[in-house]
């Protein structure tokens, strides 16, 4: 069993604050890590005292998480606005540089903070302050928009996003909160990933008491611009266009039991990600950096010791 951190509240720019956890060194590079749905800051229990020993390890609960501030409309979780809170957490920190890791959604909005902040980025403020990657089964943006276009494994297993940004659902989120809109939105099949203990359990189902960061949680997928079509819908190619690359050293670790994002996933990757390394897990779930911690913090060592 692994303690709790401790956290400091900090303010951002972006007009939100965020409970954060920094352990570390503070003159040591910077590592960010970058919680998903439904989790906290703890999904990183095994790898912050693992790697705080060599490196300044920022956790944050994001946006809409636990004590963190919960706007309430889902306008506010656009993509834009939550990879503008990592770079404004950094601003806050004082730190210049640093990793980004992700897993989830919050892989998702590290593949947005990574090429908004590698070198030449999509945003000048933040160009070249973002030197390395690493995600956890969290797909590529313009593989997974593909992907659900195109492919009837991926969409299938995506439909429980279009569950979650029905209206209706927001009665079960009032009643019974995230555990609620879970079983009705995996209704029939079990989400993939492994058992969590029961202090971790106990953790989530007291964060989940407040349907204020229910409902948080839920607006990340409505502010979602990504298309889920819906089963009947045709299958077509989407028009092309060029996709931006990411040329930073970057570390996809897929766990390949994962039933939500299949390993299709990572089919053409190299063509977005030419310095991309693949670490593929097997007979692990999801949930990887917890359900598969050693082979989690061996990947990322030789990762961050490569130059």
């Amino acid at each position: 069993m692994i303690g709790d951190f401790e956290q400091q509240r900090v303010k951002l720019s972006t007009g939100v604050e965020l409970d954060v956890v920094d352990i570390g060194p503070r003159d040591a590079s910077a590592l960010i890590f970058l919680h998903g749905f439904p989790e906290s800051h703890r999904t990183w229990r095994y790898q912050l005292p693992h790697f705080s020993k060599r490196f300044r390890c920022i956790a944050p609960d994001q946006r809409g998480y636990r004590g963190s501030s919960k706007p309430q409309d889902a306008a506010s979780y656009t993509p834009d606005k939550l990879i503008a809170d990592i770079f404004a957490l950094a601003d806050a920190l004082g730190i210049e540089e640093f990793t980004v890791v992700g897993h989830d959604w919050g892989g998702a909005i590290a593949w947005g903070v990574a090429l908004g902040g590698q070198p030449s980025g999509l945003h000048p403020v933040w160009s070249g302050r973002v030197t390395r990657a690493v995600i956890a089964n969290a797909p590529h943006p313009a593989i997974f928009q593909r992907l659900l276009l195109t492919n009837e494994q991926q969409r299938a297993a995506s439909q429980y996003i279009s569950i979650f940004r029905d209206p209706a659902s927001d009665a079960v989120i009032e009643e019974h909160g995230i555990a609620g809109i879970l079983a009705h939105a995996f209704a029939g099949r079990v989400p993939s990933g492994g058992i969590q203990p029961p202090d971790e359990i106990a953790r989530l189902l007291k964060d989940w008491e407040d349907r204020d960061a229910c409902r948080a949680m839920i607006n990340w997928y409505r502010g979602s611009p990504a298309v889920v079509p819906a089963m009947a819908a045709p299958y077509a190619e989407p028009p092309a266009m060029q996709f931006p690359t990411l040329t930073i050293p970057t570390l996809v670790i897929w766990a390949l039991d994962d039933v939500a994002l299949p390993p299709c996933n990572l089919d053409g990757i190299a063509d977005l990600v030419p310095n991309v390394r693949i670490k593929h897990v097997p007979d692990c779930g999801h949930f990887v950096p917890w359900e598969a911690p050693d082979a989690v913090n061996a990947a990322m060592d030789d990762f961050l010791t490569t130059d």
